[in-house]
């Protein structure tokens, strides 16, 4: 289900929003404020976010920018504001949408439909597999210059770390075994090396994941091996 998250101080605004979306098949979440909703978007997979722009403890601008360092799903802003400054610095710093209060509920509902189809269009049609790079959404694995990016920003992998994750994700939901995974990359015949290729899946993880213990990339399948799986 997907699942949208409101945030704003006016509990009538989650209220009136809340019985409309609900009625489209929506699941719907609730902050009050900009710290409590990066509280609910790092606990819950949050497929948008509407975003007052005035707050309490974290404003909406603030708020924006610390979801787009961790999250690129939609956010569409809420505003009293109706100047052309205020619409421009809230598109400028990362949001996909806004609507100005008072609004029509069944126009904001239809934005949402919007910028979700929009989202999973994007989604889809970057996420590839070339002879050069890998793309998965924010991620980008270049097997060519052996650089990897995220969201932009550089990850510098080791070679070994590097092989390992080009291995992976080349070869996208396809487990791997400790053996095997040891044996492709260090082309050596594996004997009681385990703990060598989970530090190097360790390491890999604290560079790339945002949270290492619930990773979004590389996931481990017990009793298995590995496998490397985009959300």
């Amino acid at each position: 289900m997907t699942t949208i998250l409101i945030t704003d101080d006016d509990p009538n605004i989650h209220q009136l929003l809340s019985i409309y979306l609900e009625n489209e098949g929506f699941q719907v979440l609730s902050a009050f404020h900009g710290e409590e909703a990066m509280q609910v978007i790092q606990k819950e997979e949050v497929d948008l976010v509407i975003l007052d722009t005035m707050m309490p403890k974290m404003d909406g601008y603030t708020a924006c920018m610390k979801i787009r360092e961790i999250r690129n799903m939609p956010i569409i802003f809420l505003t009293a504001k109706s100047e052309n400054l205020d619409v421009i610095q809230g598109l400028t710093i990362g949001a996909d949408d806004y609507m100005t209060k008072p609004f029509q509920p069944l126009e904001l509902v239809a934005r949402v439909k919007s910028q979700l189809r929009r989202y999973h269009s994007l989604q889809g049609s970057t996420t590839k597999t070339s002879s050069e790079e890998l793309v998965f959404d924010n991620l980008v694995i270049n097997r060519k210059t052996h650089q990897v990016e995220r969201m932009g920003q550089k990850i510098e992998l080791t070679r070994r770390e590097f092989a390992i994750l080009e291995l992976l994700a080349r070869n996208h939901g396809i487990v791997f075994s400790i053996e095997e995974i040891y044996e492709k990359v260090w082309k050596e015949t594996f004997i009681n090396n385990e703990n060598t290729v989970m530090v190097h899946i360790r390491n890999i993880r604290a560079k790339l994941e945002d949270q290492p213990k619930k990773p979004k990339y590389i996931h481990t399948i017990w009793g298995v091996g590995y496998k490397f799986q985009s959300e």
